[in-house]
């Protein structure tokens, strides 16, 4: 599943890498990527049993948090501030909204971390390190799954089926998974060298829950700044999840939609170069 560094320095196996991206990218590499998917697999598994260790309520937090949170940006949102709920309960506006939002900080989250938590096989065992960041991701699908069927049961009882539009949900889950890995790339390979960065993102995320349309609209956005408010990716990625699974909205906002997906793809890519350019280095600096 992975080969020990017999004979060579954990830099040097490092150096096996290739270095750049594009048509001159070696094949190997990401044929080792493919081949440790099962080594993804364990360590996904594996954070997610650690996760809830030793922890009194276990699995359930996985519940609670999500739930707790809907129904405080339901009150502050809804009932205080009184903003519009798009046609729909303002509970199953605000869960369509963390249901995207929790995957991508969860995520992002995950990742920031996942090569410096993984030291210790860093630095003595060669394998492609971009298998640890992307574990976090599927470990923040398991929570994803979860909020899903709290969100199933909310909309149960407040008797509203999805149409048609709820078999676009997965290419706004993938817009999601996009701009979640793309994040997570950076993030991780700035956090080997910059150890602030595991500071800087939980701080970056609690302004982000407010400035992204979580617990509100994007509709209340004046139209002269909603094409630049899409900037966030999360804003179509909520939006779309909300289109798709409750039917708010005649229909989407593409010049936005289009520029979110944009900006995330080239987060992607950019993630992945620059995560790959110092992926040589991280068993020297780590």
């Amino acid at each position: 599943m992975v080969a020990p560094s017999s004979g060579t320095t954990p830099n040097s196996a490092d150096q096996l890498a290739p270095l750049v991206l594009g048509g001159g990218v070696s094949r190997r590499y990401w044929r080792d990527v493919w081949k440790g998917r099962e080594l993804m697999y364990f360590f996904a598994w594996r954070d997610l049993l650690v996760r809830y260790k030793q922890t009194f309520l276990g699995i359930a937090w996985a519940v609670l948090r999500p739930v707790l949170t809907i129904l405080v940006f339901s009150i502050v949102f809804g009932r205080i501030a009184g903003l519009p709920s798009d046609g729909v309960p303002y509970v199953l506006l605000v869960g369509a909204g963390m249901l995207a939002w929790q995957f991508f900080s969860t995520a992002l989250i995950g990742a920031s971390d996942s090569v410096v938590a993984n030291a210790n096989m860093v630095t003595k065992v060669y394998f492609p390190r971009l298998v640890l960041p992307v574990a976090a991701i599927v470990v923040s699908l398991v929570d994803f799954l979860v909020s899903a069927l709290i969100l199933t049961c909310l909309m149960l009882w407040y008797g509203i089926a999805p149409g048609l539009r709820i078999l676009a949900a997965p290419v706004f889950l993938l817009l999601g998974i996009v701009a979640a890995a793309g994040f997570g790339f950076w993030v991780s390979a700035l956090n080997v060298k910059y150890r602030d960065f595991r500071y800087v993102v939980p701080f970056v995320l609690q302004l982000g829950l407010y400035v992204s349309p979580v617990g509100f609209s994007s509709a209340v956005v004046p139209d002269q700044w909603r094409f630049l408010y899409s900037l966030n990716p999360l804003v179509a990625v909520i939006d779309g999840f909300r289109w798709s699974l409750l039917g708010t909205g005649a229909e989407l906002y593409w010049p936005g939609l289009l520029l979110s997906s944009f900006f995330a793809i080239m987060v992607l890519y950019t993630g992945l170069m620059f995560f790959r350019a110092t992926e040589r280095s991280f068993a020297d600096v780590i």
